[in-house]
């Protein structure tokens, strides 16, 4: 099997809900994939309630590398939203 970045996120967010996000977010930090706008994503989802500025500065990081305008309007959406 080739690595995939998509599947790497998609086992860190599985590994939130089975043994909580600080654990992810160790993980998730281990991915480096600092230049995808899904990493920060979902950075944002796992700091939300324990650190919310630094929640919103991942949301923002990613607005600014989402290529497609729906990718765009949805990290809004969270921004305004409060995450």
């Amino acid at each position: 099997m080739k690595y995939s970045p998509i599947a790497a996120l998609n086992r860190t967010y599985a590994l939130a809900k089975a043994r909580g996000k600080a654990a992810a977010i160790a993980e998730a930090r281990k991915l480096e994939l600092t230049h995808n706008h899904l990493y920060h994503v979902l950075m944002g989802y796992l700091y939300r309630e324990c650190e919310p500025g630094t929640a919103k500065e991942h949301l923002r990081t990613a607005l600014g590398l989402a290529k497609t305008q729906a990718e765009k309007n949805r990290i809004r959406k969270d921004l305004e939203q409060g995450l």
